[in-house]
C-alpha cells in the first residue's frame, strides 16, 4: 500500500508562464533521449556502496553532487553504519528514477534492469523543485519490496498520482531534484515521546473520531526540517492523517507509535544530466 511521507500543503501551480523551460535551461536533452534508448545500465561502479559521510561525489563521475544522509547513523571506517548496518543507497538509485521520470514525460520504452541491489526494502521516492527545494511529490511502501521495481513503481506514483500535487511536467525536469530514501531499523516505540527527532522516521496508528484506524508517517528528516518538537510532530501527524477533534493527552497516549531510521541519497537534474555525459555507452 503507498504511503505519504510528509504534510507539505499542495503549492499553487502557474497557470499561466510555465515555471521552467528546456530550451532555456542550457541543458541538451535530445543526446540523453538516445542515451535512454540504446545504452544498457551498465556501469564502472556496480555494487558500488554509497559509504560516505555528509555527501561525497559518486564514484562514476567526480562532477556529480550526490548527498547521502543516514539520519544519524554515519559510516565508521569498514563501511558499515554505526549502527551495524550495512549501507545499501547509492547514486544510481536517483539516476534511475530519473530515467523512469524521463521516459515517462518523453513517452519512451521504460529503462533498462539497473545494477544496483534488487534486494527488498521498504521504500520512498522524494521529488523537489526549485532552489528553494518546495515538496513535489512524495510516496512510498512499508512493504519490502524489489528495489528494482519499487524505485520504478514509486518514482512514477510519486510524480505523477501524490494527489496533494498536480502531475509533474515535460517543463519542470531541468529544476527537479529526487531523493530515495530506504527504510530499516523497525522498533515498536514504548509511547509517542520514544523516538530521537532527527535519527527516526515515525508511524502511528490511532481510532479517529469515529473509531476507524488510521495511519500516517514521517520521514526523519521532516520533524527537524520543520522545526517541531514531539509534541508538535505528532500532532500534524494526527491531522494529516485525518484526526479533526482537538488532540488532547489522551489522543497522544493512545497512539501506537513505530519507529524507523532511513538511508537517503539525493541527486539534482544537473547531476543526472552530468552522469549521462560521462557514461560510456
Amino acid at each position: 500500500m503507498s504511503a505519504g511521507c510528509c504534510g507539505t500543503k499542495k503549492p499553487k501551480l502557474n497557470g499561466g508562464p510555465q515555471m521552467a523551460r528546456e530550451s532555456q535551461s542550457g541543458i541538451e536533452q535530445q543526446p540523453l533521449r538516445a542515451s535512454l534508448r540504446h545504452c544498457s545500465h551498465s556501469s564502472t561502479t556496480k555494487g558500488q556502496k554509497c559509504g560516505y559521510p555528509y555527501g561525497h561525489l559518486n564514484p562514476a563521475s567526480s562532477r556529480n553532487r550526490a548527498v547521502c544522509c543516514y539520519n544519524g547513523t554515519t559510516p565508521t571506517a569498514n563501511g558499515t553504519l554505526r549502527n551495524g548496518l550495512i549501507p545499501i543507497v547509492s547514486p544510481e538509485m536517483c539516476f534511475y528514477c530519473f530515467d523512469v521520470l524521463y521516459s515517462h514525460l518523453h513517452n519512451m520504452e521504460p529503462p533498462s534492469t539497473p545494477d544496483f541491489t534488487n534486494e527488498p526494502f521498504p521504500l520512498f521516492v522524494t521529488w523537489k523543485i526549485g532552489k528553494d527545494k518546495r515538496l513535489r511529490g512524495c510516496m512510498g511502501t512499508f512493504s519490502h519490496i524489489n528495489l528494482h521495481a519499487g524505485l520504478r513503481e514509486y518514482a512514477a506514483t510519486s510524480a505523477f498520482k501524490d494527489s496533494r500535487f498536480q502531475p509533474i511536467g515535460r517543463d519542470e525536469l531541468p529544476r527537479l531534484g529526487v531523493s530515495v530514501s530506504i527504510l530499516r531499523h523497525f522498533e515498536d516505540g514504548r509511547d509517542y515521546r520514544d523516538w530521537d527527532i532527527g535519527v527516526h522516521g515515525i508511524r502511528i496508528e490511532f481510532l479517529n473520531e469515529r473509531g476507524a484506524k488510521r495511519t500516517a508517517t514521517y520521514l526523519p528528516e521532516v520533524a527537524p526540517e520543520q522545526g517541531w518538537d514531539h509534541e508538535q510532530t505528532i500532532d500534524s501527524l494526527l491531522r494529516k492523517g485525518g484526526y479533526k477533534e482537538p488532540v488532547t493527552n489522551e489522543v497522544r497516549r493512545s497512539i501506537k507509535l513505530t519507529r524507523y531510521q532511513s538511508e537517503k541519497i539525493s541527486v539534482t537534474f544537473q547531476d543526472y544530466m552530468s552522469y549521462w555525459r560521462n557514461r560510456r555507452c
